[in-house]
C-alpha cells in the first residue's frame, strides 16, 4: 500500500493497516486456540487500535468495530476493545506527538439559521456517496473483465497518470490537499495547474472545479484498487466529502443570500459522505470531531451526517464494504441467526450412508440393499450417478415381503421424484426455506446433475446448535 500511495495511487493507507491488525489480532486467536467469539473479538481490537493509532481517534475507533465489523456491544466485548483503543492512540500520541491529522479552526460556530444549509449538505453527500459506491464498483468491474494482469495494470496506470497529470490534486491520499481547503485556501489548490490562470478566484470556476474533481477522485480511486494497487477508502472519503462540503459552501454563498463557513462545510461534508459510503453515520461523526478537535460542530455533524445516510439507504442497502459479501451470501451482521446460517455450508451436513439403487434393477435387488441399509430411503442412479428418483420404505413395505413379486417388479415402477433437489452450492437459508415449502425431513443433493447425498433437517439443526453455542460462547 505504501508503494501503491507513493507512486501516486489514489487510495488511503488506513484501510490496509486496519487489515494489518485484524489479521495480528486473528493470528494470535488461533495460536491460542481460543473460540470463535474470542477470535473476532481479537480481530475486533486489531482493528480499533489501527484506527486509534492513525487518527488518534479511541472514540470512533471503538464505534467502528460495532457499526463496521458489527461486534455485539457487550459488557464483554467493551472493556477489551476501549483498552486496546486507548492503548494504541496513547502509543501514537508518544511517539508521534500530540498534533491531529486536520488542524482546524472553528472559525464560526453553529448557529440555528444554519440549519436547513447542513440538511442540504447532507442530502447531497448522500447522493455523491451513493455515486461513489456505484462507480467504484463500475470501474473495478471494467478492469475486472481484463484477463491479463499486467495488461491490466499498465491500462490503468496510464489513464491514472493522465488524470493526475491533468488534475495533481488527485495524487496520493489528498491529505495535503484537504488541509489546504480546511485552511480557508482553496484558491491555492490550482497553483502550479493547468486551470491556475483560468480559475483564480472565480467563485463560479471554483465549483465546476470541485464538482470535476468529486467525481474524477472516485475513478481514479477505483482504477488504482481495480487495476491491481492497494489501499483503501478512508481517504479518497475523507477528500470527497471536504471537497463536496466546500462546494456545497461556496454554491450557497454564491446563489443565495447565506454567508456560511466554507471552511466549516468542508469538515462536516468529510463526515457526510464517510457516513453514507461506509453507512456508518456514528463512526463518520465521532472520527472527524476527534481528528479535527472540532466538537464545536457536533449539531452540524450529526445532522449531515445522519441525512446522507438516510440518502444513500434509500438506494442502496449495504455499505461498499458489505455489497459484495452480502451478493454472496456471506454478510456477518447482528443478526446472530442469518450469522450461523451463513457460516453453515451443504457439505457441512451431507450425509453420504445412503445405500443406491441402481435404475435398471429390480425388487429382489432393492431388498439385498434394504438388508445393509440403516436407512428408510434410497436414492436411484443411472450409470452415470445422475439422480432419477428415490424410493421410500415405507411406501413398499407391503411389497417387499412377497417373493414373487421379485423379479416381476421393477425399480422405475416403485420409484418417484423427489419433492426437490438440493444443489451442493445452495445457500443454507434458502436450503431451509425449501424445506419449509416441501414439508419434507430428508432432501438429495446433487453436485453438477449428479447424486452425492441427502441432507436432513435433524442434520441441520443439530449442526445449527453446535455453532450457535460457539457463536455466543463467552
Amino acid at each position: 500500500s505504501s508503494i501503491t500511495v507513493g507512486l501516486g495511487g489514489s487510495v488511503g493507507l488506513e484501510a490496509p493497516i486496519v487489515l494489518t491488525g485484524s489479521s495480528i489480532g486473528s493470528n494470535i486467536g488461533r495460536m491460542l486456540r481460543l473460540n470463535y467469539k474470542s477470535v473476532v473479538l481479537l480481530v475486533g481490537c486489531g482493528a480499533a487500535g489501527a484506527i486509534a493509532g492513525i487518527f488518534k481517534a479511541p472514540i470512533a475507533a471503538l464505534i467502528f468495530t460495532f457499526e463496521v465489523l458489527m461486534l455485539d456491544l457487550t459488557t464483554w466485548s467493551i472493556v477489551p476493545l476501549l483498552l486496546s483503543s486507548v492503548t494504541a492512540a496513547t502509543l501514537s500520541y508518544f511517539l508521534l506527538g500530540e498534533q491531529v491529522v486536520f488542524s482546524f479552526t472553528i472559525s464560526e460556530p453553529f448557529v440555528l439559521n444554519n440549519f436547513p444549509f447542513y440538511l442540504v449538505l447532507g442530502l447531497f453527500t448522500g447522493l455523491v456517496s451513493l455515486y461513489f459506491t456505484r462507480m467504484n464498483n463500475l470501474v473495478e468491474h471494467t478492469l475486472g473483465k481484463v484477463k491479463s494482469p499486467l495488461v491490466r495494470t499498465l491500462t490503468g496506470g496510464m489513464v491514472l497518470s493522465v488524470l493526475i497529470f491533468v488534475m495533481p490534486q488527485l495524487f496520493g491520499e489528498g491529505y495535503m490537499s484537504l488541509k489546504t481547503l480546511l485552511s480557508g485556501h482553496a484558491s491555492e489548490l490550482f497553483n502550479g495547474t493547468f486551470f491556475e490562470g483560468i480559475i483564480g478566484n472565480n467563485a463560479s470556476f471554483i465549483i465546476v472545479f470541485f464538482l470535476l474533481l468529486i467525481i474524477f477522485k472516485v475513478v481514479a480511486m477505483a482504477i488504482t484498487t481495480g487495476s491491481g494497487g492497494v489501499g483503501g477508502i478512508f481517504a479518497p472519503s475523507l477528500f470527497v466529502g471536504g471537497i463536496s462540503g466546500a462546494l456545497v459552501g461556496k454554491a450557497l454563498n454564491l446563489f443565495t443570500p447565506a454567508n456560511v463557513s466554507e471552511n466549516n462545510f468542508s469538515l462536516v461534508g468529510m463526515a457526510g459522505v464517510m457516513a453514507g459510503v461506509m453507512h456508518a453515520p456514528l463512526t463518520a461523526i465521532f472520527l472527524i470531531a476527534e481528528i479535527t478537535g472540532g466538537y464545536a460542530l457536533f449539531i452540524p455533524l450529526i445532522i449531515t451526517a445522519t441525512i446522507s445516510y438516510l440518502t444513500i439507504l434509500t438506494f442502496e442497502k449495504q455499505s461498499i464494504y458489505t455489497m459484495r459479501l452480502a451478493q454472496r451470501g456471506e454478510l456477518m451482521t447482528h443478526h446472530k441467526d442469518k450469522n450461523v446460517l451463513s457460516m453453515l455450508t451443504v457439505e457441512d451436513v451431507l450425509e453420504k450412508d445412503f445405500k443406491k439403487v441402481k435404475a435398471d434393477d429390480n425388487l429382489a435387488g432393492l431388498v439385498k440393499v434394504i438388508s445393509k441399509s440403516k436407512r428408510n430411503i434410497f436414492p436411484v442412479v443411472d450409470d452415470e450417478m445422475v439422480l432419477v428418483g428415490i424410493i421410500k420404505l415405507d411406501d413398499i413395505r407391503d411389497i417387499i415381503f412377497n417373493t414373487e413379486l421379485y423379479d416381476k417388479v421393477e425399480i422405475p415402477e416403485l420409484m418417484h421424484p423427489p419433492s426437490a433437489i438440493i444443489d451442493k452450492g445452495e445457500k443454507m437459508e434458502r436450503v431451509l426455506e425449501i424445506f419449509e415449502e416441501t414439508e419434507a425431513w430428508n432432501l438429495p443433493v446433487t453436485d453438477q446433475g449428479q447424486y452425492i447425498g441427502f441432507i436432513s433437517r435433524s442434520k441441520i439443526f443439530n449442526s445449527y446448535r453446535k455453532l450457535l453455542k460457539e457463536f455466543s460462547d463467552d
